[in-house]
């Protein structure tokens, strides 16, 4: 469906700006009114990552007058295959500053306003209040879910992505739309947050870096339809895409519908599917419904809430938190030997640990150039947040000749005991 222009048009361009965005110009949907309304725009992003990083590249060099960088992390080595807005000089930097100086450097006359802060119930509102338009490129549940509400709130369109491995799905959201259409947030397709932990992150499954850069540029798209008023916006509409298919197809959302008691009908979630919980920043669907035949569940876009079960030759063998605490014991007295390896990432392990533990980063225990400085005669133990990317990591060192255990349910399990 069209949708009249979000932004009113500002001053004419200068000609130095007709030069810059004259292969936009020419395009007879934007022509100059359309990139006149494309400078006077204000656009939040959330998360200079993954999703961010190509969406504010696109962006920048399209012209939007005014961009906001919400980010309170720091850029790592781990980040760069797929965060192109930064460099390996930038690691350490918060991602607000790396990602608005290189902005700067594509378009200097971008008005970059950088929010290096985490969003909250308490903050989230008045943070977003002074935009036209917000892409959601979170990481996590809480932060998707209290944008959609925050954007809901305000009446602001907000374009909503989320990407997992090799799949990902792109929406756009309006609590108000215009022309009499029908209110579609994120509740509509998920309507409740899952558990915390239930579903893996991109560190934990994993993500391809160039569909990051496919999603990305998707997103500054349809940020720019709704801008210029142009083309027909994915309101209503959740795109699907399987990377490694070259698949897309389209899943209609309605409204939902709730009934007296308060429960919602699953004929009003997307497509006549059933709606399950879900969202989390770079990581998305593990498997879609099919496109017919009976109704099936829609997936939530970081992959099912319920935990996949291990496979039925599992190389490795498990471990709980009060078995590693005593082996920890004997292994300080010389009654036990093996490697505590922790496979999360610096930031993670510089907050929480386990006393005894050696850090390897998943992304180099699956190398060779990870594993050299470990004994093939001696055990490993392998943990992570909660055991995803511990699993992962048990069945390479198992494929590589290591006698390996995996903790379960990671140091979570651990702290709590």
């Amino acid at each position: 469906m069209s949708l009249p222009p979000l932004v009113e048009p500002g001053p004419p361009l200068s000609r130095q700006e007709a030069d810059r965005f004259a292969r936009q110009l020419f395009l007879p949907q934007l022509g100059e009114m359309g990139q006149r309304r494309l400078r006077a725009a204000k656009v939040a992003v959330i998360g200079v990552g993954g999703l961010g990083s190509p969406a504010l590249l696109y962006l920048a060099g399209a012209g939007v007058g005014t961009l906001g960088l919400f980010d309170d992390d720091v850029v790592e080595r781990s980040n760069l295959h797929r965060q192109v807005i930064h460099t390996v000089d930038d690691l350490g930097r918060p991602k607000v500053d790396s990602g608005a100086e290189h902005l700067l450097a594509l378009s200097p006359d971008v008005d970059v306003r950088r929010h290096q802060v985490r969003l909250d119930p308490q903050n989230v509102t008045e943070l977003l209040s002074g935009y036209d338009l917000v892409l959601d490129g979170t990481d996590n549940f809480t932060t998707r879910y209290l944008v959609n509400d925050a954007c809901a709130e305000l009446g602001i369109p907000l374009v909503w992505a989320s990407i997992f491995r090799s799949d990902a799905q792109i929406s756009v959201f309006w609590s108000r739309p215009p022309n009499g259409e029908q209110p579609r947030t994120l509740r509509d397709l998920f309507p409740h947050q899952p558990p915390e932990g239930s579903v893996p992150s991109c560190a934990e499954g994993g993500v391809l870096g160039a569909l990051c850069g496919q999603v990305g540029a998707i997103m500054a798209n349809e940020a720019m339809k709704l801008i210029a008023g142009i083309g027909d916006p994915l309101f209503g509409r959740v795109l699907v895409l399987d990377t490694l298919a070259a698949s897309w197809r389209e899943i209609p959302l309605r409204p939902r519908s709730t009934a007296e008691d308060g429960s919602v009908s699953p004929a009003a979630s997307a497509g006549g599917w059933v709606g399950s919980s879900g969202a989390a920043a770079e990581t998305g669907p593990a498997a879609m419904p099919p496109p017919t035949g009976s109704p099936a569940p829609l997936p939530p876009p970081t992959g099912s809430p319920v935990p996949l079960p291990p496979p039925a030759d599992e190389p490795f063998g498990r471990i709980s938190p009060a078995e590693l605490q005593e082996r920890l014991q004997d292994r300080r007295y010389g009654r036990d030997d093996f490697v505590l390896m922790d496979v999360r990432e610096p930031g993670e392990y510089a907050q929480r640990s386990i006393p005894g533990a050696r850090l390897v980063p998943l992304a180099q225990a699956l190398t060779q150039a990870g594993r050299a400085g470990l004994d093939a005669d001696t055990p490993v133990v392998v943990y992570c947040a909660q055991g995803p990317r511990a699993e992962r990591a048990a069945r390479d060192l198992a494929a590589a000749g290591f006698t390996t255990s995996v903790l379960t349910g990671g140091i979570d399990a651990w702290q709590r005991l």
